[in-house]
């Protein structure tokens, strides 16, 4: 199985890039996973929240495989602890998928042509941080799991 974090727009701040290249560094010892960009959408002044997120759904649906497991972060999906996180990874790898997708939107959140293909939904807080920070929170999550999953003292109970 592969994982990809499918994300609207670079990750533009040096300190964030650092860590989240670190813990990408890091899960290659686990699974093959990659981060996938797509470009911010240009001239967003000139168009509506809903406009906005139409255009971003449509370059997001894009990037899916009919065969991935496509995986929402999104505030109304459901919270885990690091432990049920890990074991919600290991279901995933025992279903047979190829890919499962983790998926970043843009500010105002995903289209409902997003929602619709989605398979599942995960929020990593009631709070809201901005979205490339959540990223390097997001890929230190998923390494944990995975030294959770591998019984590694990484992870302190």
């Amino acid at each position: 199985m592969r994982a990809t974090l499918l994300v609207v727009g670079k990750t533009t701040t040096g300190y964030l890039r650092q860590g989240i290249d670190e813990y990408v560094a890091r899960l290659s010892h686990y699974i093959q996973f990659d981060i996938q960009y797509v470009g911010d959408i240009k001239n967003t002044k000139k168009l509506s929240e809903a406009q906005q997120k139409q255009a971003e759904g449509v370059a997001l649906l894009q990037q899916f495989d009919s065969s991935d497991f496509v995986v929402l972060l999104d505030e109304h999906g459901r919270e885990y602890t690091s432990m049920d996180f890990a074991q919600y990874i290991q279901k995933r790898m025992n279903s047979g998928s190829k890919r499962l997708v983790f998926v970043i939107g843009g500010p105002y959140g995903f289209s409902q042509e997003v929602y619709n293909r989605a398979n599942d939904k995960l929020s990593m807080s009631k709070m809201t941080f901005p979205h490339e920070l959540i990223r390097l929170v997001f890929v230190e999550q998923l390494y944990r799991g995975f030294t959770i999953l591998n019984h590694e003292p990484y992870h302190h109970v």
